[in-house]
């Protein structure tokens, strides 16, 4: 029961549509600026294209991380899963809502922008036994601080938006020429379901899954394991 004069929780519904709202918003940047990029013959730079997502992720969990907590990516809901600080009844709705949101965004792009809108798939540029380790390290990367950073299973707060948001801009500039620097798997998946390309949607689904785990192990190894009571607590929602 909420307390007297404290907002209630968010439906689970609202929740699922923050997390599909916050991750069109998500696709529809990351990959389109790739779109523009690739539309514009590269007026759309790669510092561009690396801060665009970050500035995103951080002003929107500004905006909504109170409703849903800001997750906008598969990989994120599963580490908060696996620390215990996230409900696991939850995921495969919050999952959906992602994967729903992400793909609408690209099948928007699409529409737009026709056959260009393949630009926003991501895409190695190296091998993949080169592509695939840099997902996993980028993504443990950015989850350790999100882990590091996040009140339970939210994104809430100055402290979490700017380290975030600053987190996949760095990722980006690092290694966005190189494999897109991806880290999360709704992102990749929605441009590849609209553009009918599956060729390496592999490495950023598994790496990013990979990180997450990575990360997970690394905030316990640092912080320990969560009290009892704060995980039962997460456990019943």
């Amino acid at each position: 029961m909420a307390v007297s004069g404290t907002p209630p929780d968010p439906a689970f519904a609202v929740r699922l549509g923050a997390e599909a709202i916050g991750t069109f918003a998500l696709t529809f940047v990351a990959a389109g600026s790739d779109v523009t990029a690739n539309l514009t013959g590269g007026d759309i730079t790669p510092l561009a294209r690396a801060l665009a997502p970050g500035l995103l992720v951080m002003a929107f969990i500004y905006a909504i991380g109170d409703r849903s907590g800001a997750h906008f990516n598969p990989a994120v809901t599963l580490a908060f899963a696996l620390r215990r600080v996230f409900p696991a009844a939850w995921v495969a709705g919050y999952w959906l809502a992602q994967l729903l949101g992400a793909t609408l965004a690209a099948g928007l792009l699409r529409f737009l922008f026709g056959d260009v809108a393949d630009a926003g798939v991501s895409y190695p540029n190296v091998a993949p036994e080169t592509a695939l380790p840099l997902e996993i390290i980028l993504t443990s990367i950015l989850v350790t601080v999100i882990l590091g950073t996040a009140d339970r299973y939210q994104l809430f707060g100055s402290s979490a938006a700017i380290a975030v948001g600053a987190t996949i801009a760095l990722c980006g500039l690092i290694a966005l020429p190189i494999e897109g620097a991806s880290m999360n798997p709704a992102r990749s998946f929605g441009p590849a379901l609209a553009n009918i390309n599956f060729d390496h949607l592999w490495i950023y689904v598994a790496g990013p899954a990979i990180g997450a785990v990575v990360a997970v192990v690394i905030a316990r190894f640092l912080h320990g394991p969560l009290p009892r009571a704060e995980a039962e607590q997460a456990a019943e929602g």
